[in-house]
């Protein structure tokens, strides 16, 4: 075991020591994160001190205690090693894109989008590891939840830098046997006499807007089940179970397939969500981060048209 911390020639090291033994508690367990023993690591603090001329730690037999000059010594020592790690990740960058990517999406979209692409995108970055949650949920990206999220419709004012990857257009949709058992209906107002699935997003009376002679208006429609997805909506559509107006993303397999049949189309408003992903920018964006973002904008600007 290495017992040298040498005095000039690794401040870094030096920092990183002092760092860890605030974090850690004491000198021994910093010993063991760092592989020294806990003499080396105390002659480490030691020389630190020394070259100060000040006390930065209180020791005693229970507990190590920072003096006010150990606060700020600290504050220091972590921004520098911060930039550090950013400076030397940085230069890895400028050669094969590396790290962990934290991505965030809505279950549905990121199941029947991004999922599929993520094959490709791992045989063109080996060493990026892309770590994806699916969830309904938003994150707050400015807080470090995650690197980039996928985002539907208007964003909200913030310090996020936001790139489109596409749009997705909305459809009123059933099954042939649903229809078959309640009738088709021919205009909006039909729609009184079905059960209509909807979201179970909004507290307000849930309308479906449309556009009859160059006028928009939206019509209340009531159902049996609601859900948070357009997934599951899609589901219950072709499982027979009602009508839905979903995004058509979340149907256009059984729409290609004929389990589920558009329905209204000459009523459809052409309502369109635009998809981003939404990132903290700046200068210092990481090359995994950027190079994923670039793939989906690629893959995905081709926008899901409404009929």
């Amino acid at each position: 075991m290495d017992e040298k911390i040498p005095f000039h020639a690794d401040r870094a090291r030096a920092l990183e020591t002092f760092a860890t033994v605030v974090a850690e508690g004491s000198f021994s367990a910093a010993g063991r994160l760092l592989g020294l023993t806990p003499s080396a690591v105390s002659r480490a603090v030691d020389r630190i001190e020394d070259r100060l001329g000040v006390r930065l730690l209180l020791r005693s037999t229970r507990a190590l205690t920072l003096t006010a000059e150990g606060q700020a010594y600290l504050a220091s020592a972590r921004r520098i090693l911060a930039d550090l790690d950013e400076a030397e990740q940085t230069i890895a960058d400028r050669g094969a894109p590396r790290g962990r990517l934290r991505v965030s999406a809505a279950h549905s979209h990121g199941r029947l989008c991004i999922v599929p692409l993520l094959g490709e995108f791992a045989q063109l970055y080996p060493h990026i590891l892309v770590d994806i949650s699916l969830s309904d949920r938003l994150v707050d990206i400015a807080g470090g939840q995650a690197d980039v999220a996928i985002r539907f419709g208007p964003l909200a004012d913030s310090p996020l830098t936001a790139r489109k990857l596409g749009e997705n257009g909305r459809v009123i949709v059933a099954s042939p046997a649903y229809l078959a058992r309640h009738g088709t209906p021919v205009v909006p107002e039909d729609l009184h006499d079905h059960n209509c699935l909807n979201f179970n997003f909004r507290r307000a009376e849930p309308v479906w807007p449309f556009r009859k002679d160059g006028r928009d208006y939206a019509l209340s429609v009531r159902g049996t089940i609601e859900a948070n997805n357009g997934e599951t909506l899609g589901q219950l559509a072709a499982d027979g179970v009602g009508i839905t107006r979903v995004g058509r993303f979340s149907v256009q397999p059984e729409l290609a397939s004929g389990d589920l049949v558009p329905l209204l189309e000459d009523y459809n408003p052409g309502d369109i969500e635009t998809i981003h992903a939404v990132f903290l920018g700046g200068t210092n964006v990481p090359a995994r981060l950027r190079v994923f973002v670039d793939f989906l904008a690629e893959r995905l600007t081709r926008p899901v048209l409404v009929a």
